[in-house]
Formats: structure tokens, C-alpha cells, sequence
């Protein structure tokens, strides 16, 4: 009768129960599809953050909802009762923490609300796990925190305390509270630092979905800068396929603290994307060129050499290809 005890237990197999926070955006959805695919039971915990419109998310989680794996519970990753709720009702064994407040330039405006929800909101996580013992983690990190790096390509090992955002500041302050947990409370955690992620489901407000937005309505973009500046550009499937990795890693050892890149490590000019993009739909963009913003990196470059050999991570879709699957869902969207 061990199904009956008050910590929910949804089978009396080795299925494993994983929460995601920030489970309804981009990231978050295309990985609980992957998770569900694969028999996981998963609790999506999302505050459908105003940042852009609240049925984009809706529509993300459309295949989890018709999953009996599959539970959402609308909040607040700052909502310390709640997240005591979730863990007291739901047998957790392993969180995947994506829950954040995004954007670089964003984040120059209001700060406090970025360490509010980056920082106190990862603290606030950390410590319902400790009280129910729940000690595996997978924190997203990102490319962000490298700043304007002198090694090329980035490395886990490289010094990144000079930060050139609050958001790149607080992500690196997130994973500095993960490795207090690790060394104090013996959590087992890997901290995944996503580089430029693009694909079906893309935030509106990102470069490649703004780009392909304004050009199919025939509306100009903004370039900033003289479009010198590269991004190391990584497809959504393989960013899913980095984190599985992650959690069967996680599930399977013990005593682990690790950073780790998952990114694409071929980056790509802004001048030679907007080329590319051209080339797919055969349109041709209207441009306003704009100065530099602050915050901005001027490069991001992933060494993946570690996600390889920890995670078997093997990126599979070039930028070439990953557009074209881009320009196939969105225009899935608009028709």
C-alpha cells in the first residue's frame, strides 16, 4: 500500500517524478514533451509572467494536458508556501529549475525585479528541497555570465566575475547559491549554461523570432551596432536532448557539482544570419540601424568539450537547417 502515503507516490514502478519551474515557455515546454515521451511524471509549476502574452504559454503546454503524467499549478517561483505545497503533496526526485526573469537589456531597467526572481526566487527553491530532502538539481544558467570573455571559445574554467548585465549577474549569483547547497546540504546539482537558444516556441521578443516576424509583416528591424557581433546559436532539440543527458546523470550518481556548457560551438555573425534568413524565405529585410546597447556581448562561443564528455552531448542541427525548421513551424503559426 505504499501508493496510499500522504507524499504521492503516481505508480509503485521506478518512475521518477521531476518539477520544472517555468515549465510553460520555450525551454521548459519543448523539454516536458521530451519527458513525457519518455515516462517521467511531471509537475510544471509557471506564474505566466506578463513579459509577453499569457496564451503563447497556454498553447506551449497543449501536449502536456492531455498527459495523465502530466499536472500544471499556476505560481510564483517566490511563493515559499506553494512551493512547500508542491513538495509536501508531490513525491519529488529531481527538479529542473528554468524558472527566471530574461533579457539582458530588460534587466538594465529593473534589477531589482531580476534578483528578486533569479536570486531570492532559486534561494527560495533551494530551501523547500532542503527541508524535504530533495537534493537533485538542474539550474539554467547562461552564456550571459561570461561578459565579454578574453578566451576564445568559453570556457567553464574561465573567471566570469565581471558580469556586463544585472541579468548575467544574477544568474552567476544563482549558480554560486547552488554550489553553497552542494558543499553545505550535499545537494547533487548541475548547472547548465544555455548558449542563444533558438527553435519552435521561441519568446516573440528574441532576435531570430523578431526577425522572422517583422519580415514576413514587411516591418524593419533594428540592428544595433555595425552587425559584427556573434552569437553561438543552439537549436532547441539539442538544448532538450543536453538536459536529459543532465537528469540521467544526476539520477544515477552522487557527490556531483558540475557547470556546464550546452551550446552549439559554431558561432555566427548578425550580418551573415540576416543573409541567411534572407536566402531561406527568399524576402529581402528593411533595416534600422541603431547604436550599441550596454550590456550587449560582443561574442558568445560555447567549449563544449565537457557537455561531451560528461553528458555525451553532440549538437545535431547546424544553424542553416535549425532555420529552416524555425521558418516551417512559423509559418505554421500565421497560416
Amino acid at each position: 500500500m505504499l501508493c496510499l502515503l500522504k507524499r504521492i507516490k503516481f505508480n509503485c514502478n521506478m518512475q521518477k517524478n521531476l518539477l520544472i519551474t517555468g515549465a510553460a515557455g520555450f525551454i521548459g515546454s519543448n523539454l516536458i514533451d521530451s519527458l513525457l515521451e519518455k515516462g517521467y511524471y511531471v509537475v510544471c509549476l509557471d506564474n505566466f509572467d506578463k513579459s509577453y502574452p499569457r496564451n503563447i504559454k497556454e498553447k506551449n503546454i497543449e501536449y502536456g494536458k492531455n498527459s495523465k503524467n502530466f499536472t500544471f499549478i499556476e505560481g510564483d517561483i517566490c511563493n515559499s508556501n506553494l512551493i512547500d505545497t508542491i513538495f509536501e503533496k508531490y513525491s519529488i526526485d529531481l527538479v529542473i529549475h528554468l524558472a527566471a526573469k530574461a533579457g539582458v537589456r530588460p534587466s538594465i531597467l529593473n534589477p531589482i525585479d531580476y534578483f528578486n526572481i533569479n536570486v531570492i526566487g532559486t534561494l527560495t527553491l533551494l530551501e523547500v528541497m532542503k527541508k524535504y530532502k530533495v537534493k537533485k538539481l538542474i539550474n539554467a544558467s547562461s552564456s550571459s555570465v561570461y561578459g565579454n570573455n578574453n578566451t576564445i571559445p568559453f570556457s567553464e574554467d574561465d573567471n566570469v566575475n565581471c558580469p556586463i548585465s544585472p541579468y548575467a549577474a544574477s544568474k552567476r549569483s544563482a549558480e554560486l547559491l547552488t554550489y553553497n547547497y552542494h558543499y553545505l546540504f550535499n545537494f547533487d546539482i548541475i548547472n547548465l549554461r544555455f548558449f542563444t537558444v533558438y527553435g519552435p516556441r521561441q519568446r516573440p521578443d528574441l532576435a531570430i523570432h523578431k526577425f522572422f516576424q517583422n519580415l514576413y509583416l514587411d516591418k524593419p528591424i533594428e540592428i544595433f551596432g555595425n552587425g559584427r557581433t556573434s552569437r553561438d546559436y543552439t537549436y532547441i532539440d539539442d538544448i532538450v536532448s543536453g538536459i536529459n543527458s543532465s537528469i540521467n546523470v544526476l539520477l544515477n550518481n552522487s557527490n556531483l557539482y558540475e557547470i556546464i556548457n550546452l551550446g552549439n560551438s559554431n558561432p555566427i555573425e548578425l550580418n551573415e544570419l540576416i543573409l541567411l534568413i534572407e536566402k531561406i524565405t527568399s524576402k529581402k529585410f528593411r533595416i534600422v540601424k541603431k547604436e550599441n546597447q550596454p550590456g550587449d556581448v560582443n561574442l558568445t562561443y560555447a567549449n563544449i568539450n565537457k557537455a561531451h564528455k560528461i553528458l555525451d552531448y553532440d549538437p545535431k542541427v547546424n544553424i542553416n537547417d535549425g532555420l529552416i525548421y524555425f521558418n516551417k513551424w512559423f509559418l505554421d503559426q500565421i497560416i
